[in-house]
């Protein structure tokens, strides 16, 4: 076995896809120290900055004060306090929503709402770029699996007339994390109700910072509830913390509660993040500002790419990939940032993205300046020509 790994581990690096860890030593923004020198990183997933807002570094305080820092047991047990039951209320009812039920990642929360919901005697539909948690999640709910390429509704239609499955999920994300692009929900509910299909949105990239207040690609598009059954967010990217819920009616939240093994069988989430996150709904539903300021620098970020003749992904939200298509091109260049222009820019490769897809994976975040994307423009100039 030690052999094998070794072997893997080479054959990984040979392939320039061996990933490292960077170990920063500041708090989670936009400039981070690392080993002792300043850089600019666009790789964070805190689109709004809340990572760092004073009034969540205060809740977190509080929180522990009154509740510790630990829950001790899982949510059906001791574990769930009324900081957990509070923020589940305060999420559903930003989403507008009968109930949330609250995970401990939004991974968990997929596998376990995919394993609960189906069985053999399903089908789920899912976009060929779903997030790994949906594919697992896919393949451990023993349903059949049926992929359609990415935002292809018409051979997801001939999939879902063509199944006899007893129950049929389509399962997308509602912003995809390595292209930025939003899922065609508007057809996908509508071939949803001509073939009697359940939807789940999985929207961690949308809550919070898409849609006119924030509730995501729901909102955007004016969907409800009856046409998106199932609604995934996770707090660790807009809502600047960690966890993840699931959104939905009453049944279904019932019925996760009782057979979601992810949600059942770990160690509820340190009720002073859920005090925490409370603060986050606060924050998303009472201070646009954040919102306003990404989705200015998203706007001056393409302008200026246009300008400057660098080819972008057909994106409007936060995530803005450069796709670069040979592994080890992507990894050389993202090291040149680094090492010439302390920059973080990280460059994804496969499995994460298809084989010659690989990309510079630029992200922006509410603090991020014009300044700082004048910086990273002049700095791509360089390291593309």
């Amino acid at each position: 076995m030690h052999q094998h790994l070794q072997n893997f581990l080479q054959q990984r690096t040979d392939a320039n896809l061996y990933r490292r860890r960077l170990c920063h030593e500041t708090k989670q923004q936009p400039e981070l120290m690392i080993d002792g020198e300043k850089y600019l990183s666009f790789c964070s997933n805190d689109y709004l900055g809340l990572a760092v807002h004073p009034k969540l570094i205060k809740a977190w305080q509080e929180g522990a004060e009154t509740y510790g820092v630990g829950s001790g047991a899982s949510h059906l047990v001791t574990g769930h306090t009324q900081a957990h039951h509070a923020l589940e209320e305060e999420l559903a009812a930003f989403m507008r929503r009968e109930r949330a039920l609250l995970f401990s990642t939004g991974y968990m929360a997929n596998v376990g709402v995919l394993s609960a919901l189906l069985s053999r005697h399903d089908a789920v539909f899912t976009d060929k770029l779903n997030h790994a948690s949906l594919i697992d999640g896919a393949l451990l709910s023993r349903a059949k699996v049926q992929r359609f390429p990415h935002n292809d509704m018409e051979r997801l239609a001939y999939l879902l007339a063509n199944t006899s499955a007893r129950h049929k999920l389509i399962v997308v994300d509602g912003v995809f994390s390595m292209d930025g692009d939003l899922a065609d929900l508007p057809a996908i509910v509508k071939l949803a109700h001509q073939h009697n299909a359940w939807v789940m949105v999985d929207d961690a990239h949308g809550f919070g910072a898409v849609g006119k207040t924030g509730r995501g690609t729901l909102e955007h598009f004016n969907l409800s509830v009856q046409d998106v059954q199932i609604l995934m967010g996770t707090l660790g990217k807009a809502a600047g913390v960690s966890g993840a819920f699931v959104a939905g009616d009453e049944v279904l939240i019932e019925a996760l509660i009782q057979s979601a093994r992810s949600y059942i069988y770990t160690t509820a989430l340190p009720p002073a993040l859920a005090h925490t996150l409370r603060e986050s709904v606060h924050i998303l539903d009472n201070e646009p500002q954040h919102r306003e300021q990404l989705n200015d620098l998203i706007a001056y970020f393409k302008q200026q790419a246009q300008q400057y003749d660098i080819e972008l992904m057909p994106s409007d939200t936060a995530i803005q990939p450069i796709v670069i298509g040979d592994a080890g091109r992507a990894l050389a260049l993202s090291q040149r940032l680094k090492a010439e222009h302390q920059l973080i820019v990280t460059a994804i490769r496969p499995p994460t993205v298809p084989d010659n897809t690989a990309r510079l994976r630029i992200t922006l975040c509410s603090l991020h300046t014009k300044e700082n994307i004048d910086y990273l423009m002049k700095a791509l100039i360089k390291v593309l020509n």
